[in-house]
């Protein structure tokens, strides 16, 4: 992406992804407060008519903003925006709360419905991976519903492999629901015998 002469400010040291664009063309950056009823009226059919996600009750616009901030904090929460409008989010969190698993994190990706099948996914993608490897990241774990053959073949054409299938996990719409566990490494991943740094 070309550089540009206004970024969107994070508290983060990395470098911010570049927000200008001319008009129709869309552009991936870091969410900012005011994206939060956009990311909220974007997940909440995901909540309330997919087995996606195994939340019920969607989120707030206020929970929604918390929700983001957390995430820009520590990770990255990215938006996909054309003319203003958000069409899609994606963003990584903690994996696990113990210590120990602070260079890992999961990832997820919602689109808006009239917009998929348009490659955002992709893009949005590309530089969240990016920027949780800037930040000193090694694993990226992605958590799937199954069945969603659109999301296992996206994060497959990433590098995501399989690990681990949880059946019947969750229950949810009135059935039991299986879930998979993908992996990718980031950056040079787990170095055996070699302490990280930090991430950042």
């Amino acid at each position: 992406m070309a550089p540009s002469a206004s970024t969107a400010t994070t508290d983060s040291p990395i470098a911010a992804v570049p927000t200008t664009a001319v008009p129709g063309q869309m552009i991936i950056r870091d969410a900012i407060p005011a994206d939060a009823a956009a990311c909220a009226a974007i997940y909440a059919p995901y909540v309330d008519d997919t087995t996606i996600t195994f939340e019920e009750v969607a989120p707030s616009v206020e929970e929604m903003a918390g929700r983001m901030a957390r995430a820009a904090t520590d990770w990255a929460w990215l938006v996909a925006e054309v003319d203003g409008r958000v069409l899609g989010y994606a963003y990584a969190g903690r994996f696990k709360e113990r210590v120990a698993f602070r260079w890992s994190c999961e990832t997820s990706v919602y689109l808006a419905a009239d917009t998929r099948g348009r490659g955002l996914g992709k893009l949005l993608y590309t530089t969240l991976l990016d920027r949780l490897t800037q930040r000193g990241y090694r694993t990226a774990v992605a958590v799937i519903t199954q069945p969603n053959e659109a999301s296992m073949a996206l994060h497959r054409s990433f590098g995501f492999e399989q690990v681990a299938l949880l059946p019947s996990i969750g229950f949810k719409h009135n059935a039991w629901r299986d879930v998979v566990w993908l992996l990718r490494s980031l950056g040079d991943g787990p170095v055996p015998d070699q302490a990280p740094a930090e991430p950042r």
